[in-house]
């Protein structure tokens, strides 16, 4: 799994950079053809990974699966994304899916069979279910959302046909998974099923999103390669709009711990979360790019990200909506507005790869205020010295032995 050391993503969520309809009547058209368009983008920015969000059949928003072995009609059809991970592949880019096992819509064929054949049937098994009162069985769900309904992760079951999705798809091409909410599945499941899928498929790469908690025990335990370093994210936006960089260096410290054991999946946006330019600024944007290019782990761009794109995320229905946008037919189409951002991308990205140590680069306080923070970067012999400024307008340095490899603001 050496690529994995190699790999920088860029994440899309395909239904809606594709401007498919998540709500009311869905349609089907060819829409993974018009993300086939973007890979040069990707190559362009200097990324060689594509995560890719949910792309199965479900009821809505793409996590409320409803047939895992059919690509989703509104993004269209098995041709449409063999197409896509032939044309990825000839660009050197990987691809991961994203793998809604800890759930699925309340509409999917399993569940309903569940309820039709009541508590004695063979698929009561496969989930959680209170049939105490026989006219109104209940599932247990997700958080609280009744539309996405829990598996039972101790049945045989279900390990089987989750084994037999991973296998399917990487048998058709794809480079690994994302394990979205595997916080909330059993760590024993992952274990159990993980080294059936390896031994078909001995380089795939699994990473699992987790929030909080003890990510390196997570880790060994569950047999998953790496998680989503949210702490890393949370600390970095919070530290640049706070002005408290003590915040960063101490999850900085986590980080470093982390990296002993495993690499963690760095980000500083994602379809679930506000984007990084509205929290802090398009200026403060790039003192976090700058943190995540100059750290340890396996870094991802979030679509949009790079031309400083924003969008708040809000706790209602719809509430995605604005960080997950729809993109015009080619990059050419972009506004060009936010061009100055997506050249600083390039060029950290281009950083990054002149000094691919950085992927086990751990870091070391060298200044610390509330305002500033400069860090060395060091792996073995090999350093980079990182400035960061936020005392008055946000700036940023980059350097080497050599000299300034990269300088922002004034």
């Amino acid at each position: 799994m050496g690529w994995v050391e190699h790999v920088m993503f860029w994440h899309v969520y395909p239904l809606g950079f594709t401007g498919a309809p998540v709500r009311g009547e869905h349609d089907a058209a060819p829409r993974l053809r018009h993300l086939e368009g973007w890979l040069d983008h990707v190559v362009d920015l200097g990324l060689n990974g594509l995560l890719l969000g949910p792309v199965f059949a479900s009821q809505s928003h793409g996590y409320d699966s409803v047939d895992l072995h059919r690509i989703d009609p509104r993004l269209g059809t098995l041709d449409d994304f063999d197409a896509l991970v032939a044309a990825s592949h000839e660009r050197g880019v990987r691809v991961v899916l994203d793998g809604v096992f800890n759930h699925v819509g309340a509409g999917h064929p399993w569940a309903r069979r569940a309820l039709a054949e009541g508590p004695d049937g063979p698929y009561a098994r496969w989930f959680r279910i209170d049939w105490s009162d026989p006219a109104a069985p209940r599932f247990d769900d997700f958080e609280g959302h009744s539309s996405l309904v829990a598996l039972n992760h101790d049945e045989p079951a279900v390990a089987d046909a989750v084994a037999d999705v991973m296998t399917t798809w990487l048998d058709r091409g794809v480079d690994g998974w994302r394990l979205d909410a595997a916080y909330a599945v059993p760590p024993r499941f992952w274990a159990g099923v993980l080294p059936r899928v390896r031994a078909a498929h001995p380089d795939a790469w699994f990473v699992g999103e987790v929030i909080h908690g003890d990510y390196a025990g997570i880790v060994a335990e569950s047999g998953i390669d790496s998680v989503t370093q949210y702490e890393l994210w949370k600390a970095t936006w919070s530290s640049l709009l706070d002005g408290n960089f003590y915040e960063l260096d101490w999850a900085l410290q986590r980080h470093a711990e982390f990296l002993a054991t495993f690499l963690p999946a760095t980000f500083v946006g994602n379809h679930d979360v506000t984007r990084i330019a509205s929290r802090v600024g398009q200026e403060r944007a790039v003192l976090a790019l700058v943190v995540l290019l100059t750290v340890g782990g396996v870094p991802s761009v979030y679509y949009g990200d790079e031309r400083g794109l924003t969008g708040v995320k809000e706790d209602r229905l719809g509430g995605d909506d604005a960080v997950r946008p729809a993109m015009p037919a080619t990059p050419a189409d972009l506004p060009p507005d936010g061009a100055w951002v997506q050249d600083v991308h390039r060029e950290l990205v281009a950083l990054r790869r002149r000094h691919p140590w950085l992927v086990r680069a751990t870091t070391e306080a060298v200044e610390l205020t509330n305002t500033r923070y400069v860090y060395a970067a060091r792996a073995g012999d090999d350093v980079l010295h990182v400035e960061l400024d936020v005392t008055g307008s946000p700036r940023a340095t980059v350097r080497d032995a050599s000299g300034v490899l990269f300088t922002f603001g004034p």
